[in-house]
């Protein structure tokens, strides 16, 4: 089997990589399993763990952890090479599709536990644990509660598994924007 091509300073695909791997942080994940979703999609072809480790000058264990995350995100599918028993993975290339999973990972990570919490809060505001609340509480408390719900119902209809919601969406707010600048 031919052995993984590394990068050369200045490579393209190398500033690629670099650039998803900064950006990675915005996505509250590592820059190593950005910089390594980043490889493998730039490649556009599976690559094995020591393809990753080599390319990135990463350890194991790194390669591994990050791998298995971007699984489980689904931005990334295991795959297997005819007569080859190491395990490859393949970045998804559909940009909408990359950036719909994202998406639904945010809110199953970021806004379903705060609206969780939320909703315990409120709970406990209801059965009068805290009688030492201001009268305003319950009402910002709902409007956050309204908030969140409003922006997790949105990124289920346009950032669900299937369909072009998210690029509707983006598009019809572009127009949007296009059209109010055009005035």
């Amino acid at each position: 089997m031919p052995q993984a091509e590394t990068f050369q300073p200045g490579d393209p695909q190398m500033r690629f990589v670099e650039a998803w791997g900064r950006m990675g942080s915005v996505w509250g994940i590592s820059r190593t399993m950005a910089e390594v979703h980043a490889l493998l999609y730039i490649t556009g072809e599976p690559l094995c763990t020591d393809d990753v480790m080599e390319k990135l000058d990463i350890s194991r264990g790194n390669a591994s952890m990050s791998l298995r995350a971007l699984v489980d995100w689904g931005i990334v599918g295991r795959v297997h090479k005819r007569g080859d028993r190491k395990e490859y993975f393949v970045a998804e290339q559909d940009v909408w599709t990359i950036f719909r999973s994202i998406v639904r990972e945010r809110i199953k990570r970021e806004v379903d536990p705060l609206l969780a919490l939320l909703y315990e809060v409120r709970d406990d505001l209801s059965t009068g644990a805290d009688r030492r609340t201001e009268p305003d509480l319950q009402a910002r408390l709902e409007a956050m509660i309204d908030f969140l719900e409003l922006c997790a119902a949105l990124g289920e209809r346009f950032a669900g598994p299937t369909g072009p919601g998210l690029r509707l969406a983006a598009s019809l707010l572009a127009r949007n924007h296009r059209s109010k600048h055009a005035d």
